[in-house]
């Protein structure tokens, strides 16, 4: 009897005891985030939470920023068809600027133009340039900030050449221009971090010829963005920083509607037919950080509310 009493308690005691009482439960194991894509193959954009979603504040100053430099391709020829399916679906997951137009032709002043405000009075392609003015670059390193520019094919670091062979040109990469920026900035797209956190603050990355579908197609272009960019674009939308693509001049003619395609932590999804140009980006990233606008930014049309 005694041991029959003395079961039926245990039982009791066992089935019954409150939370918090008896033998401490052992926490499930908390997962390791996933590592990052880094292959492109796998890097399929999908729309990052917007910081709305998250804070009732507004977002902080970006971590990084990059910035891709395409050419001489209409707004319609990259965001239809199917030549392009990578920057499509950056589009479907960003924002997409419908109403972005360079600013002139040829291409050199319109990266003068996004780079440091002013076209500085070039309407041609030559080289070599020497400009003394304020410039994006100068404007972050003023301000603590870093930059740095990535060439495809640039022959070596710090080299002031105006073209190689394997089809650099220094008419894409204003930095190389202003005397106010030390060589350093001016480096290869191989010194492109594979730790995308050691970027610097804002960067600009500039395929070669064949790759940025002024000689290439805008298969070939667009295929190397996704192979060599889709594994930051991936990263980025978790990391609180953002890819830009965007095309210097559409193919000459009347309409200079180029695609502009945003990318990353906070942007708001969606299609903007605000009318924007090459100066109202240089004032958005200007915005972004804090710098004074330079030249032509400052009265520039603002970006969308494309995160806010």
């Amino acid at each position: 009897m005694r041991r029959l009493v003395l079961a039926a308690l245990l039982v009791a005691t066992g089935c019954s005891a409150a939370p918090g009482t008896g033998a401490p439960r052992t926490a499930a194991p908390t997962r390791s985030p996933s590592p990052p894509l880094t292959s492109s193959a796998d890097a399929v954009p999908q729309a990052p939470v917007s910081a709305s979603a998250t804070s009732s504040a507004a977002p902080s100053a970006p971590a990084h920023v990059v910035v891709v430099m395409e050419e001489n391709k209409g707004a319609d020829q990259v965001l239809s068809g199917t030549g392009a399916p990578y920057i499509q679906s950056l589009g479907r997951a960003g924002a997409v600027l419908t109403g972005y137009d360079a600013i002139t032709h040829p291409s050199e002043p319109n990266y003068l133009a996004l780079f440091s405000g002013s076209t500085q009075g070039v309407a041609s392609d030559a080289c070599p340039l020497t400009f003394a003015g304020a410039n994006l670059g100068s404007s972050l390193r003023a301000s603590g900030r870093s930059f740095a520019g990535y060439s495809e094919s640039l022959p070596a670091a710090g080299s002031t050449v105006c073209s190689s062979g394997s089809g650099y040109a220094r008419k894409h990469s204003p930095w190389v221009d202003f005397t106010d920026l030390p060589a350093s900035v001016n480096q290869p797209f191989s010194a492109f971090p594979s730790d995308y956190s050691a970027l610097p603050t804002v960067a600009f990355v500039i395929p070669n010829l064949q790759h940025d579908m002024h000689d290439g197609t805008i298969a070939e272009g667009d295929a190397w963005l996704r192979r060599n960019l889709g594994g930051y674009a991936n990263w980025a939308g978790t990391h609180d920083s953002l890819l830009l693509v965007l095309f210097d001049e559409s193919d000459a003619g009347a309409d200079n509607r180029v695609a502009a395609v945003v990318y990353g932590a906070g942007v708001r999804p969606g299609r903007y037919p605000a009318r924007v140009n090459h100066y109202s980006t240089l004032r958005w990233i200007e915005d972004l950080f804090g710098l004074p606008r330079l030249a032509n930014s400052a009265s520039a049309p603002p970006f969308p509310d494309i995160r806010p």
